[in-house]
């Protein structure tokens, strides 16, 4: 009998009609004969109301009592699920993350999963129940109860998938799978059957929102098969495992990603000399602040410039860091911009083929799109380019590399 985890995120269980509808898709994989684990979110908007009530209260509230309070969303949901699978005849029983034991480390907030104790759930798989638990939280060693930031709920369903062994792990969300790049961007963009875990994580962390990093990353390290599928409509969806010996018919580039949330700064006219780089970026990201792109040129007169990306919303307080780096360092000037986007091209068909850069490049140059940034890994290209070009950009790369559905109306 397959184990199968499947999990269901806030939009999915956004009401009660929506949480019915979930309990008819389990009870039925139920019924073919899977054994079930089911993670849940908590019902769409509500975590972001609990936040609310509590800076109503406090604007800094503690840490402790937050995740108290914005763990009972999941604990709502979890309830009403197994309601309505008894409803559909199938027994189910409910758990929060502390009474599964999800053991967290004691960060409140994002808090990092160190072990799942299986055994209260396989009993209960074992006696024919569906388990019905809340995903974005867990308890640490005290007790305290804890939640593991965004994306939680996948983590929790991926973790779940590992502990228990599972056969698969199957994230139900509001698109079908994952597509090589975003439908309403280009309307010919293709859903994968198949993606690997490398290009999973890559699109993720240049700014594909299907999947979280972190849920991608535990997925890859306990060779976890995830399937993102819809929870509105059937369909295979797409398969995301580790990368296949069939290499043949891979696309060279398997998707397009884009992030619109980027921001890029430079200090110019400081002194090439060794220790520089880390004086600037060291600063920047001992404030908590993460560094993406980054390129370094030296001048004929022997000064350098530094220029990176960061999150839009971190701009203010890396740009006031920067200055003062500035300052102490004697450097010319310091520019921030954020009117950028950064474009990538995502495959593992790229290690075995020369020119796609060259490709990516002349695309772009087609459009009459200037690239400001660069930078590579072994299944990625990312360029960095001004803002207002961003979907032209992505659509005239998806037809560079011939990504588009055949029998799409272009747009």
């Amino acid at each position: 009998m397959s184990l199968i985890v499947q999990k269901y995120g806030g939009t999915s269980v956004g009401t009660v009609e929506r949480i019915q509808a979930v309990a008819e898709k389990v009870a039925k994989s139920h019924r073919l004969g899977y054994q079930l684990v089911v993670a849940v979110s908590a019902m769409s908007g509500e975590t972001n109301r609990l936040i609310g009530m509590a800076k109503e209260i406090d604007a800094e509230p503690c840490l402790r009592e937050m995740d108290v309070l914005v763990s009972t969303g999941e604990q709502v949901t979890i309830a009403l699920l197994c309601m309505a699978l008894k409803n559909q005849g199938i027994e189910a029983r409910s758990y929060t993350g502390g009474q599964v034991r999800i053991l967290t480390d004691n960060a409140h907030g994002k808090a990092r999963i160190r072990e799942i104790d299986g055994h209260r759930i396989e009993a209960d798989l074992s006696a024919g129940r569906v388990v019905v638990v809340a995903g974005f939280q867990g308890s640490d060693e005290d007790g305290n109860i804890t939640t593991l930031g965004r994306g939680g709920s996948d983590t929790t369903a991926v973790a779940l998938a590992a502990a228990l062994k599972a056969d698969e792990c199957q994230i139900y969300t509001d698109v079908d799978g994952v597509y090589t790049t975003d439908p309403r961007v280009v309307s010919r963009a293709q859903r994968l059957d198949k993606i690997t875990f490398d290009e999973m994580l890559e699109m993720a962390s240049q700014g594909s929102k299907i999947l979280q990093i972190r849920s991608v990353e535990f997925a890859g390290k306990y060779n976890v098969p995830l399937r993102v599928m819809s929870s509105f409509e059937e369909g295979p969806g797409t398969l995301i495992s580790l990368e296949d010996d069939d290499q043949m018919e891979r696309a060279v580039v398997s998707g397009i990603a884009f992030n619109r949330d980027e921001a890029k700064l430079t200090i110019r006219g400081i002194p090439d000399q060794p220790g520089v780089a880390y004086k600037v970026l060291g600063a920047i990201s001992a404030a908590n602040i993460e560094i993406d792109v980054i390129v370094q040129n030296v001048a004929k007169d022997n000064s350098a410039t530094i220029t990176f990306t960061v999150h839009r919303n971190d701009l203010n307080q890396a740009e006031k860091l920067l200055n003062q780096i500035a300052k102490d360092l004697g450097a010319q000037e310091v520019d921030a911009d954020d009117r950028i986007a950064k474009v990538s091209i995502v495959g593992v068909g790229m290690r075995s083929h020369a020119g796609v850069a060259a490709t990516m490049f002349e695309a772009l140059a087609e459009e009459g799109i200037n690239i400001q940034l660069i930078t590579t890994s072994e299944i990625k290209i990312t360029v960095v380019i001004e803002e207002r070009y961003l979907e032209l950009a992505v659509r005239a790369l998806h037809s560079g590399f011939d990504l588009d559905a055949p029998d799409a109306e272009q747009a």
